[in-house]
């Protein structure tokens, strides 16, 4: 069992490179921070080739079922990190709120996380601590594949855009609890990412498929006692794994929301084969709930809980495939793919550009083939001032994941219908 997606937000190439100083440049919705343009230069394909962009470009984020996306430097100067602008407010509260910016839209997860550093004081001593039976606040050891967030779960009224969730929902605060509290056992391997500095962002805000974090796993005792990731803490120690009833586990704002209240759009702008200083996007709540949200998806995949279409191939392998705007870059196996030397670690670097095939299949009867375009990672971070890349790929565990990141979101349109099967409602797919 596991509580996030692989979301692979590697920052290696930075911490390596941390001398350059890098500066974003502000764009407009569908302006400068990039275009269509395949950039296709010898120079830089050295004889490869690269498949066609795709073009669609976002809507404007005007209504109210609407948020801008932004790709640029952000609080840490970590490429390919999209954010948005969250609210939160003390639960009953109008005037007790705080709108925190650069939280990372991840699609790849469940459930808003934000950083205790960046809450005014006021806001956090009103937020209330999730408690189990006995009294003992609830915390939550949230796993990615580079690293961990622990921290308490909260409640708060939430706002994006100009939808407002219908009451307080559960909610993770980074790093209010020492790291001294962090359980020796049952935490997410990895380093600790619980500041700013650490996460690249000051928050996370998971709208992926799943409407909460772990579901019944978390929920029912048998499971919960090797599986949970929540923790009792009694007097905020001696932290042990607990059960946690769905409604108290840390909640996908969005299938909170009262009306467009069954997906997300994630819609980004098409940008350079080789890289821009910003990028721009619209992330839409709900579909086919307004006028601006219909399902124009060419192709649909039923997923399982999580969004992942586990029936895909690459190069002959079964493997499980996602879509997580929270990797900054394709993640794949693949051998054949040079490996970047160990300035850039974990990027493939081939010496020319490649074009790489998926085969996409959910648990429905549909199939697609995705191509991909790869460029060399040192030849993309070769402008420092660059932070959104549509060709950027990685180095993955193991050959059964194919986790297609943010460059997959470029110039498309990606669709999430959140699993509403609890309630007699729709399955989980995604699209695009």
């Amino acid at each position: 069992m596991r509580t996030m997606q692989s979301a692979m937000k590697l920052k290696g190439w930075m911490q390596a490179v941390v001398a350059v100083a890098l500066v974003a440049v502000v764009a407009a919705c569908g302006g400068g921070g990039g275009s269509s343009s395949s950039n296709n230069s010898s120079t830089t394909l050295n004889g490869g080739s690269l498949p066609a962009s795709p073009t669609q470009q976002p809507i404007a984020a005007t209504a109210a079922n609407t948020v801008p996306i932004t790709v640029g430097q952000g609080v840490n100067g970590v490429i390919n990190i999209p954010t948005v602008s969250v609210t939160v407010c003390a639960p009953g509260s109008t005037s007790n709120c705080q709108t925190i910016n650069n939280i990372q839209v991840d699609t790849g997860s469940f459930g808003l996380r934000v950083v205790s550093s960046v809450l005014k004081t006021s806001l956090l001593q009103a937020l209330p601590v999730s408690t189990v039976a006995s009294g003992a606040q609830i915390a939550e050891c949230a796993a990615f594949a580079d690293g961990y967030t622990w921290g308490t779960v909260r409640t708060a009224t939430v706002a994006i855009g100009g939808e407002t969730t219908t009451g307080g929902i559960p909610l993770q605060i980074i790093g209010d609890l020492a790291a001294s509290t962090v359980p020796a056992k049952g935490c997410g391997s990895g380093s600790a990412e619980n500041t700013v500095t650490d996460l690249g962002a000051n928050g996370i805000l998971g709208i992926g498929t799943a409407p909460t974090d772990c579901g019944a796993t978390c929920a029912n005792a048998s499971t919960a006692a090797t599986y949970s990731n929540y923790f009792a803490c009694p007097g905020g120690t001696s932290c042990a794994r607990t059960a946690v009833p769905l409604n108290q586990q840390v909640a996908n704002p969005v299938a909170n929301f009262p009306v467009d209240n069954n997906g997300v759009i994630v819609q980004m702008q098409p940008v350079s084969n080789t890289g821009a200083p910003s990028a721009t996007g619209t992330l839409v709540f709900g579909i086919r709930t307004q006028s601006n949200n219909p399902l124009a998806a060419a192709q649909t995949f039923a997923t399982d809980a999580y969004g992942d279409m586990n029936n895909s191939v690459y190069n002959g392998t079964t493997v499980q495939a996602f879509f997580d705007s929270g990797s900054n870059a394709y993640f794949f196996a693949d051998n054949s793919l040079a490996l970047c030397p160990s300035n850039y670690a974990g990027f493939y670097c081939p010496s020319a550009a490649q074009t790489r095939s998926i085969t996409l299949a959910g648990v429905n009867s549909t199939k697609a083939s995705v191509s991909i375009g790869i460029l060399s990672a040192s030849t993309l971070f070769g402008n420092s001032s660059n932070y959104a890349f549509n060709d950027l790929a990685g180095q993955i565990s193991g050959n059964s994941s194919f986790d297609l990141g943010l460059p997959f979101f470029y110039g498309r349109y990606v669709y999430y219908g959140f699993d509403q099967t609890l309630t007699t409602g729709q399955a989980p797919y995604v699209g695009f």
